[in-house]
């Protein structure tokens, strides 16, 4: 008798033919699931007939309530190597085993630029009222060369993100808790003596740090305020970083030129959520992991792991 594998929010329906899942054919029935499921107790419903389930990133919470629901799981497979939202001891105690895969920082990077650039070129208003028969031309581009790029975090997307401004001649700062100037000199960026410095001398400000207890609600309305009015904030890292109603009040009152915003508070982001229609809001839907090459690691490698269960030595162990 075949295991069962569900895959969750494949929104796109491409899990299965995205990755070579003809290794583990004979041995299991894959199912996707084009929709998210949100309700714990829809979840537990959904789910109680399978015995693997691969899931995205950190969108799909496995506590240990919802564990205990599931007593043919024996496989968790999650995208990307850490993962905040699944509770290890419960998985341990009830006997499944999780794993996770490789994640590449470069899907991210690349979509950090397309927001910044898109809110500095008014590319998406120029573009709809060009479609529309609207005015020719109606924003004027703010520049990149000779401005300022203040990222927060300079990591392994931070540090990748700052060559790009570099390259573009902008004049690049950072900061975050632990950074160093040894660190900062490296990339070939300053060192801002604060956060506040950093947020009050940037044009534009990204964010690239982990979510923690430190980092959560790292910019708040005081942070915020700091800001210039010309000044755009960029945030592909995690929602809970920026305070969201402090950024939706800067922004309803034209307090920053503007926003661009890929991860929410709730996600998918509900279809009467405020953050639809905030102005000078450039957003999109948690697209910073979303690309072929990704989505190719990331289901090739959960084919790889469920091939080393089956054979009896798991592989890409978490936490």
């Amino acid at each position: 008798m075949r295991l069962r594998c569900a895959v969750l929010d494949d929104f796109q329906r491409v899990a299965t033919g995205i990755a070579d899942w003809s290794p583990v054919a004979d041995d299991v029935e894959v199912v996707g699931f084009d929709t998210h499921i949100a309700d714990e107790d829809a979840l537990a419903e959904a789910l109680a007939g399978f015995d693997i389930v691969v899931t995205l990133r950190e969108r799909v919470p496995f506590p240990g309530s919802l564990i205990t629901r599931l007593p043919r799981l024996k496989l968790l497979v999650a995208s990307g190597m850490r993962n905040s939202v699944i509770d290890y001891a419960a998985a341990e105690a009830h006997g499944v085993t999780v794993c996770g895969t490789a994640s590449s920082s470069t899907p991210p990077v690349e979509l950090t630029w397309a927001l910044l650039l898109g809110l500095a070129r008014g590319i998406v208003e120029e573009s709809n009222a060009l479609r529309a028969g609207g005015p020719w031309q109606s924003t004027v581009g703010a520049d990149l060369h000779g401005r300022r790029l203040g990222l927060l975090g300079l990591g392994k997307i931070g540090s990748r993100v700052a060559r790009v401004g570099l390259a573009f001649g902008m004049h690049v700062g950072a900061w975050s808790q632990n950074l160093t100037k040894e660190y900062a000199d490296e990339v070939g960026v300053e060192l801002a003596p604060s956060k506040e410095d950093l947020l009050r001398d940037s044009d534009f400000v990204s964010v690239h740090l982990a979510l923690s207890d430190r980092t959560r609600g790292l910019l708040g309305p005081a942070e915020l305020a700091l800001l210039e009015p010309t000044a755009y904030l960029v945030n592909t890292s995690r929602a809970a970083i920026v305070d969201q109603d402090a950024l939706l009040a800067a922004l309803h009152a034209g307090r920053i030129a503007g926003a661009g915003v890929d991860v929410f508070d709730l996600e998918p982001l509900p279809a009467e959520h405020p953050m639809r229609t905030a102005p000078r809001l450039l957003a999109t839907p948690h697209l910073g992991y979303v690309s072929q090459a990704n989505y190719r690691t990331y289901y090739g490698q959960a084919v790889e792991n469920i091939q080393a269960y089956l054979a009896g030595s798991p592989v890409r162990l978490l936490p």
